[in-house]
């Protein structure tokens, strides 16, 4: 079983000490294969394993799976939206350190934390959070956390909607067009 995944120009993937590394544009991300071999040859790379199981034929798709969003980070970059609701008092987030720091939810004096995972960039905008960053995973992980972590819990969800809600999943972030980067 093997998968191929080519490299676009600009983007330069090798294997240093057991761990795959895809460098690009927008920085360098490193991630160790388990149970796949991976060979580089011209502009492609090749994911196989020794053997038809089905557990192995997973790994190979799903670590050929992990290599494109990698390719997609280093190159465009990952970003995930929230929007913030709440009915009578305003949230207010302050970014520290990394930590996401969640005041005044529901009226509440002690404030919230959630944590920021990896290099993933938090910007608050309005009622608006955007999560951007070059991990697919960090990015989806730090959007998973500020939504737990402003959970209602122990009201009627259909009464109690104050929270941050996932409004954008993870998707590669894309360039304005001409228009927009006038506006």
């Amino acid at each position: 079983m093997q998968k191929k995944v080519e490299i676009p120009d600009g983007v330069t993937v090798g294997v240093e000490q057991g761990n795959l590394v895809v460098k690009g544009p927008k920085g360098e991300m490193r991630k160790s294969p388990k149970g796949v071999k991976v060979d580089i040859k011209d502009k492609e790379v090749i994911l196989s394993s020794g053997s038809e199981r089905r557990k192995e034929k997973a790994m190979v798709g799903t670590w050929s799976a992990h290599l494109r969003n990698m390719i997609i980070g280093v190159t465009q970059g990952w970003e995930a939206r929230l929007k913030t609701v709440y009915s009578h008092f305003p949230v207010k987030f302050n970014i520290e350190d990394e930590k996401v720091i969640i005041q005044n939810f529901m009226g509440e004096r002690k404030p919230r934390t959630a944590k920021i995972v990896g290099d993933a960039k938090v910007d608050v905008k309005k009622d608006e959070v955007v999560i951007t960053g070059i991990d697919k995973d960090d990015v989806g992980q730090t959007a998973a956390n500020i939504e737990l972590t402003t959970k209602v819990k122990g009201y009627d969800r259909r009464v109690f909607q104050d929270g941050c809600h996932l409004i954008q999943k993870c998707k590669p972030i894309e360039e304005p067009t001409e228009g927009e980067k006038n506006e």
